[in-house]
């Protein structure tokens, strides 16, 4: 056997399968039965009147809808515009002269009815002037962008009128008073328009001609009234609204960042943290200066004079706990109407104040 030839490969076997059967092509299938087509429904005529009438009437209801929305909130957007909420900020500084006027009688308070409505319209007038002037900048703020013109509810056009009829009613105010005890708001009115026009932009500055307004306040209150101003409680006062609008700035801050306010960007967290305390002790110590040196009080009062300095000191306290520990603060007016604790403490405040004003008239 020759070993060298090699055998042949083994043969691999594949399983084909079997073919189909041949279909029966003799055998016709089965007819499908299908049913008759129904007639279709004819479509209604739609006309080109049709069409337009509809979309006219459409057309015409929502602006009806519109108009009448506007003519319903035009009224209300343009009183939101004059911040009715803020006026209390004249209800309670102005008539901080009748402090220091003793007998009170009907010429006294009818004199600061007449001042707190000469600081009602100014700073009316100034709200309105500021919004117009930041209303680009507002509509970047995530409260302030709902303002009536920010939001565009009131046009410039419509804020331009009432500025004018402020401006008109400001003007008779000054002309049916006393001649020349105008000259604080004239002076307020001066100074608010150069804080439009650019010093809100300035650190501190912004803060401090805020603060000066509300000096203003109670300047013109012991004008018509008729009272020695006191150092010591203008002093106060000033601290007091310095401590207000830098508590403010805080707050916006830490809600908005510092990208609507330019001024924002001189101030730092810690920065105002320390001068909001700062200028808290200095109101409590002009606070208790203005009690035992210009207070119109009787020496029988020095017991609840005393008693009124911690109901003070717990006021600034507590507006300190809202705006560095719970974050808030943002709105005095809220601060001061909204805070069951400051409510309370305030009530018990007013009715010392009140004892110790009452004391000299019924002893007498």
């Amino acid at each position: 056997m020759d070993i060298t030839r090699s055998s042949p490969a083994p043969v691999r076997v594949v399983a084909v399968p079997p073919e189909p059967e041949p279909a029966d092509l003799t055998v016709l299938p089965e007819p499908i039965a299908v049913e008759p087509l129904q007639p279709l429904e004819p479509l209604p005529t739609v006309t080109a009147s049709a069409i337009t009438a509809t979309t006219s009437a459409t057309t015409t209801t929502t602006a009806t809808d519109v108009r009448g929305r506007r003519r319903r909130n035009r009224p209300r957007d343009l009183l939101a515009l004059l911040r009715p909420g803020q006026w209390v900020k004249n209800l309670a500084v102005v008539p901080l002269a009748l402090l220091d006027t003793h007998p009170w009688g009907t010429t006294a308070f009818l004199r600061t009815g007449w001042a707190v409505l000469g600081f009602t319209l100014a700073s009316a007038l100034v709200y309105v002037v500021n919004d117009l002037a930041d209303r680009e900048r507002d509509r970047l703020h995530p409260a302030k962008r709902h303002r009536p013109i920010a939001s565009g509810r009131v046009s410039a056009a419509a804020a331009g009128a009432l500025t004018g009829v402020l401006a008109l009613s400001l003007t008779g105010w000054a002309v049916a008073g006393p001649a020349w005890q105008w000259w604080p708001t004239a002076l307020y009115l001066a100074l608010s328009l150069a804080y439009s026009q650019g010093l809100k932009h300035v650190p501190l500055v912004d803060a401090f001609i805020v603060a000066t307004g509300f000096v203003l306040r109670l300047v013109q209150g012991s004008l018509l009234v008729g009272a020695r101003l006191s150092e010591w409680l203008a002093l106060c006062v000033f601290s007091l609204c310095l401590m207000l609008a830098l508590g403010k700035r805080r707050h916006e801050m830490t809600a908005a960042g510092r990208a609507h306010r330019p001024a924002l960007r001189g101030y730092t967290l810690a920065f105002l943290d320390h001068l909001v305390v700062l200028v808290a002790v200095l109101t409590a110590v002009s606070y208790v200066l203005y009690l035992r040196d210009d207070a119109a009080l009787a020496a029988g009062a020095s017991l609840v004079t005393l008693l009124s300095a911690p109901c003070a000191v717990f006021g600034l306290a507590r507006y300190l706990q809202l705006l560095l520990v719970e974050e808030g603060g943002g709105n005095p007016v809220h601060v001061l109407f909204r805070d069951r604790a400051t409510l309370v403490n305030a009530a018990l405040w007013a009715v010392l104040v009140a004892l110790a004003l009452l004391l000299p008239q019924a002893s007498a």
